[in-house]
């Protein structure tokens, strides 16, 4: 079991892209959300403490990176271009502090840069931003460079922006805490099946994880019919196979059975009502598709470890 929560660094310099510190945390956001525990804490840090401005001008209160009394699990370095003017002794010397720690060492965006120049990153594989490739492999021989979206060498983790950034996290996510939650989460921020851009470097996609087509259209059944479920042998026949297919697809794809996915989908809702509604728990077990309020009291409780009115209470 893992120890909860997971603690999480993002360290901050001057010129770091707002959507790439986004598409690192908001993923973590979601996770303790849909989770309703918290599984993901986090620290924005900087070299010295203090504010970190972003490419856009947006100022960000930090922590000082040293003295380091509690180690994060990993340690995210977050930079944007004009990186190489900030690449300086004591940068680097921190850094290798940090690596002593044991914390993994991963990067965004030009983050791997400032990783290689501490040293930390030779003999392993490493992306930066794709703009930059070229002359990071020129300035890190020893760095093993690649052009994949992002990269996981054993305790060296590196993405190239901020959708890259995504994928890498919610990768992250799933090699935490299952394939179910990354799923989940990855719909919170992906409702089309498939967005394209196209760059010099690739055309590429976001796009929810790629699943049976059956598995798709059951799930996105389920989230159609929440206040009267249906059987689960309907879903099945509804998605074209059948009902022992579907708990296989499940328990293949999400480690769950389709059932038990279903019930977490409606609590889902449930707690949104109980959080954003002051409705009854009567009405919110009606709406959700359960025969009362003990019955929704009992399930709430084994899945997400509390309660609706300490939920409210909060």
């Amino acid at each position: 079991m893992t120890n909860l929560p997971i603690l999480i660094d993002f360290l901050l310099f001057d010129g770091f892209s707002n959507m790439v510190l986004a598409s690192g945390v908001e993923p973590l956001r979601a996770a303790n959300d849909l989770s309703g525990r918290k599984l993901y804490q986090w620290r924005l840090m900087s070299i010295d403490g203090g504010i970190a401005t972003s490419s856009s001008g947006i100022e960000m209160r930090t922590q000082a990176l040293l003295p380091m009394e509690m180690p994060p699990k990993r340690l995210f370095t977050v930079a944007g271009f004009g990186i190489r003017d900030q690449v300086g002794p004591v940068t680097l010397s921190a850094l290798r502090k940090v690596e002593r720690t044991g914390s993994a060492q991963c990067a965004m965006d030009m983050g791997a840069w400032i990783l290689a120049a501490a040293g930390v990153l030779d003999g392993h594989k490493a992306t930066v931003h794709w703009e930059e490739l070229g002359e990071f492999a020129e300035a890190f021989p020893d760095v093993i460079v690649t052009d994949n979206r992002f990269v996981m060498d054993g305790n060296r983790i590196s993405a190239g922006g901020a959708t890259a950034s995504l994928e890498m996290m919610i990768s992250l996510i799933r090699a935490d805490y299952g394939s179910a939650l990354a799923f989940d989460v990855t719909n919170m921020f992906v409702h089309d099946a498939e967005v394209i851009q196209r760059s010099e470097r690739s055309t590429f996609h976001i796009s929810r994880p790629h699943q049976p087509p059956q598995l798709v259209r059951s799930i996105d059944l389920m989230r159609a019919n929440i206040e009267e479920p249906i059987p689960l042998d309907v879903i099945a026949r509804t998605a074209s196979c059948s009902a022992r297919t579907l708990t296989r697809l499940f328990l293949r794809e999400l480690a769950l059975p389709p059932g038990k996915y279903y019930t977490s989908i409606r609590l889902l809702v449930a707690r949104r009502l109980a959080r954003e509604t002051k409705i009854s728990c009567a009405d919110i077990a009606a709406r959700t598709g359960f025969s009362s309020s003990a019955a929704l009291a009992r399930a709430y409780s084994s899945h997400f470890g509390s309660t609706i009115s300490a939920l409210r209470a909060r």
